[in-house]
């Protein structure tokens, strides 16, 4: 599975493109991505969440959700192949389409350039961007030194030479987020985006802490099970952030 695993990274890594393939003007859109686990019945489970925002307003558009059995094991460079089954069912529930993605995780911050976000991308028409909320140290050698303390200062993560991401100050006095490409976007790009979509409430952007909002009323909702009229209840309290 592994070995498998590998020959698929390494073939769509050459197919990445790190480069602008859109107008930031014609941005509507922009959904959130965030999953959440739990164990239970000796089993494990997963919820995906894909929350979609208006740009300009902020306001959730849309949210839909998928759980389900996790199949694939944790393999530490493989948590993409372990995420993205529930992540393509709940697209398929979307009715509106996102011009971005956002994803609670990596894109080319990766041993192999092909975290979350990157790989999620070849399932989808739009650019995609990772913003994760902890360092995922790809090597020894990739670290970062800590940004200033005004909101929107960066410093670049490097390894061998190549910018896989930047570790941003998304707000004074919080810890760092770390941005990288998922596909078809710039760093540059990414980055600017990610911090327009920062408000005071959070330093993730509002599309990724919508998802993980959601995402762990939904793991919550499962893992009580919780009946039809209340998870309706639970529903429509989402619903009031819209």
């Amino acid at each position: 599975m592994e070995k498998e695993f590998l020959e698929i990274q390494n073939r769509l890594r050459g197919q990445v493109v790190q480069t602008d393939q859109f107008k930031t003007d014609e941005i509507r859109l922009v959904a959130g991505v965030d999953l959440a686990y739990w164990n239970g019945n000796d089993c494990e489970y997963a919820v995906c969440v894909i929350a979609v925002i208006d740009f300009h307003t902020h306001k959730i558009v849309e949210f839909q959700s998928t759980f389900d059995r996790v199949e694939i094991p944790y393999m530490p460079g493989f948590l993409a192949f372990r995420e993205l089954p529930l992540f393509e069912k709940t697209v398929k529930k979307l009715t509106k389409k996102p011009d971005l993605f956002i994803f609670d995780g990596n894109g080319v911050l990766h041993p192999r350039q092909m975290g979350i976000a990157t790989h999620a991308s070849f399932s989808l028409d739009v650019p995609t961007i990772g913003v994760a909320k902890t360092f995922y140290r790809v090597s020894d050698d990739a670290s970062y030194t800590e940004p200033g303390n005004t909101s929107g200062d960066f410093t670049d993560i490097v390894h061998d030479g190549v910018v896989l991401g930047r570790a941003v100050r998304s707000r004074p006095n919080v810890k760092p987020i770390f941005v990288s490409v998922g596909n078809r976007i710039s760093l540059e790009t990414a980055t600017q985006l990610v911090m327009t979509l920062v408000d005071k409430d959070s330093r993730i952007p509002v599309p990724t802490r919508f998802a993980d909002i959601l995402t762990h009323q939904r793991r919550t909702s499962l893992k009580s099970g919780l009946n039809r009229s209340e998870e309706r209840r639970v529903g429509k309290e989402c619903e009031g952030m819209c």
